[in-house]
């Protein structure tokens, strides 16, 4: 996965420029709607300071280094959120390292080792239930003691809350949303499609021989959607396709037909003929078409392969014509 020029993985890496930042903090997965407004409202504050605007997370996720066994929840990979960001106009990512010695650095020392004395942050905007440090003992309220003493400006937003249901937009909500197959949902959610992405990896090749070749993906510490057959939108991120964008359809699941097991995203892209091998793919799903299901062989599977792909021409169509 390649990562943007404006995502660093430690304090080490950061240019000079990113002291004296307004610093948001939180891990943003998804970049969903609140999300954006959130850093919409930072953005407004770091240009009435005139300072830069940076993000900090946490990687691994926190939930994920104190559960490693749980089932996988990202939403969008630390490359990807950056860009999101950076589209955003976040200056900086800095994903910090989420280990033994930052789960159990207390509230305070998190405050004056990295906020004060690394970052050097002019301010700093939280979420009003943000809590950090061991045992999650930080507080907004102590960040706003701190930041008067210290003299950095702490900005805590409140709950971004739908227009229609007056719900908080949130990532949990999203992940339901995408494990009941609701795209659209998600997406509605997001503002933006559901993307996964990463490179095209060496697949059965069996595809090819049915007349619908396949680019495969494997989903990685990727949420688990509803396995079933997806239209979608793919977009070439690398190699010398890179920028193209094309229609297709996608399975997302085991592959019951043919014996598989782990979860992967096997997408016929319309029209295309190409080597996408170990090129990196984003593969946004738009339109859920129906659950995945065994076939009494290749030929029952050729077919319904076909049905489907009529299937997701037409939703895409009907999606355009929007």
């Amino acid at each position: 996965m390649h990562n943007p020029s404006n995502l660093y993985h430690s304090l080490d890496a950061l240019p000079a420029s990113a002291r004296g930042s307004l610093l948001a903090i939180g891990n943003f997965d998804g970049v969903h709607l609140g999300h954006q407004a959130v850093i919409k409202q930072a953005r407004e504050h770091a240009d009435t300071k005139g300072c830069p605007l940076g993000v900090m997370l946490f990687n691994p996720h926190p939930r994920q280094f104190f559960a490693p066994d749980a089932p996988p929840f990202r939403l969008t990979r630390l490359p990807t959120r950056a860009r999101l960001l950076a589209g955003l106009g976040v200056d900086f990512t800095l994903a910090l390292p989420f280990d033994a010695n930052l789960a159990n650095c207390p509230a305070p020392e998190f405050i004056d080792t990295i906020l004060i004395k690394a970052l050097g942050i002019s301010g700093v905007s939280v979420g009003h239930d943000f809590h950090f440090g061991k045992d999650r003992q930080g507080t907004p309220d102590m960040l706003h003691q701190r930041g008067a003493e210290a003299g950095f400006e702490v900005f805590i937003t409140p709950a971004v809350l739908q227009t229609d249901t007056r719900t908080p937009y949130s990532s949990s909500a999203i992940r339901q949303l995408l494990r009941d197959g609701d795209v659209r949902g998600a997406a509605a959610l997001m503002g933006h499609s559901w993307s996964i992405e990463g490179s095209v990896t060496h697949g059965d090749k069996r595809g090819r021989t049915i007349g619908f070749a396949t680019a495969n993906m494997e989903l990685g510490d990727y949420l688990q959607p509803a396995f079933g057959v997806y239209a979608v939108r793919a977009e070439i991120l690398s190699g010398p396709l890179q920028g193209q964008v094309h229609d297709g359809v996608a399975n997302l699941g085991q592959r019951p037909t043919v014996g598989g097991t782990a979860p992967r995203l096997e997408t016929h892209l319309f029209d295309f003929d190409g080597d996408l091998y170990d090129h990196e793919l984003s593969v946004a799903l738009l339109e859920f078409i129906r659950p995945e299901q065994k076939f009494d062989g290749l030929d029952a599977l050729k077919a319904q392969i076909a049905a489907d792909s009529e299937a997701a021409r037409a939703a895409l169509s009907a999606q355009s014509a929007k």
